[in-house]
């Protein structure tokens, strides 16, 4: 499997989404659920945000989480205190636990970066037991991302590379309206819910915005990296003043929307 998340650093990871992933996961575990002595499995774990809230019940039997970067494995189990937890690096389209080994096989954010999406829904289905629950969300990219959208506008209003990377990040796999539920239903899963769920991210200025993409970290990161120096300069001088919309620097609050989506096993 390949990923399209780029990660240089888990504390880069964290400033640039690790920190609104962990004000996403309480909402996206209530749309889930979980029941006392269930074992859970987190599919695509980065740093740990949804496996450290899942563990926030002592009811659960097990957490396992898996990760395809080894930089989120090993952050993520530098932080591990918990021996219910087992975290370790593998495949999403290539789980390897025995059929049937969970309760339920969640996944935060990450389907999205998953070029055989439907693959890795197979493979949560078949990892989870008969009437135990699959369940994703991702983030809207194209409808619901006020924050990243602003820079991913002002970069396509700049240059063609600006454009074809708007493209790319508005149409990511399973990110409009209906295809999560699309997939879960193609991939043998039975009644399968979608629904919105909404987290504000709120930045100090816009250094607290900037700084984690000026220094490679996911897609937006990437662009970046690839911009020759003034061409770079540019682009930083643009997105500020998106930011600031003329006002003066300082705290700045976006509205974000993911889409999630549960089915049962069969």
């Amino acid at each position: 499997m390949t990923s399209s998340f780029t990660v240089h650093d888990a504390s880069g990871y964290e400033q640039l989404m690790g920190r609104w992933s962990r004000k996403l996961a309480p909402s996206f575990i209530g749309f889930a659920g979980f029941a006392p002595g269930e074992k859970i499995l987190d599919v695509g774990c980065g740093t740990g945000s949804l496996t450290f809230e899942l563990a926030k019940s002592a009811d659960l039997a097990a957490i396992a989480a898996i990760d395809f970067s080894p930089v989120f494995v090993e952050a993520a189990k530098r932080r591990n205190t918990d021996p219910r937890i087992e975290i370790s690096q593998a495949d999403a389209t290539a789980l390897p636990f025995a059929d049937h080994a969970f309760d339920r096989a969640l996944a935060l954010l990450v389907l999205h970066f998953v070029p055989e999406a439907g693959k890795a829904v197979a493979e949560m289905r078949r990892v989870t037991r008969p009437g135990g629950v699959v369940a994703a969300v991702v983030w809207d990219h194209l409808g619901g991302m006020a924050g990243m959208r602003m820079m991913i506008d002002t970069v396509a209003a700049l240059s063609e590379s600006g454009r074809q990377l708007r493209g790319r990040y508005c149409f990511q796999p399973m990110m409009q309206p209906g295809e999560m539920k699309r997939t879960f239903i193609e991939q043998g899963l039975a009644d399968v819910t979608e629904t919105e769920l909404m987290i504000r991210m709120d930045y100090q200025d816009f250094a607290d915005y900037w700084t984690p993409i000026s220094a490679g970290e996911g897609s937006l990161g990437k662009y970046v990296t690839t911009l020759e120096a003034a061409e770079r300069e540019r682009t930083e001088a643009a997105v500020r003043d998106a930011y600031q919309a003329g006002r003066p620097d300082g705290p700045r609050s976006f509205a974000n929307v993911a889409w999630a989506c549960r089915g049962v096993a069969p």
